[in-house]
């Protein structure tokens, strides 16, 4: 990943795949947390130090994934971490998984900003400005009913 990088590029390995070869489910929640992480660590905020960084911290208190095309053991993907939504004391990124030019999977995640007691805290102008060089998405996205 580059040093202030959104994106992700990797391979799937039979690691990340169930018995018939489809990437198990919850491998895109590691993924997600890693392209997460490793962009906020670039940027000059360690996950585990927010609070000293930052003033408090951002805790996931909602996620979820729509898989929109089966993905297989050695296919190439790309995951691009994008600003869904930036509210007073939360913000919701999405995680768009691509094979190619074709949306594969795309994650979301709600993160709420925390005191050290966690209770509820406006976002820190320094995590807001980060936050807005987030790309939006590229793809049109609607989640289809089941």
């Amino acid at each position: 990943m580059e040093s202030s990088s959104s994106n992700l590029s990797f391979q799937i390995s039979y690691g990340d795949c169930d018995a018939a070869g489809i990437v198990y489910f919850a491998t895109y929640f590691r993924w997600m947390e890693r392209a997460y992480t490793s962009w906020l660590f670039a940027n000059g905020i360690r996950g585990g130090e927010q609070s000293e960084d930052l003033g408090g911290l951002a805790v996931g208190v909602s996620t979820g994934a729509d898989y929109l095309r089966m993905v297989r053991v050695f296919d190439m993907l790309d995951l691009q971490v994008v600003l869904d939504r930036v509210g007073t004391s939360s913000y919701t990124l999405g995680y768009e998984f691509t094979r190619g030019q074709e949306l594969v999977t795309r994650g979301h995640i709600v993160y709420a900003f925390r005191d050290h007691e966690f209770g509820k805290q406006p976002l820190p102008q320094r995590l807001v400005e980060l936050l807005q060089t987030l790309p939006e998405s590229r793809h049109e996205f609607r989640r289809q009913p089941a």
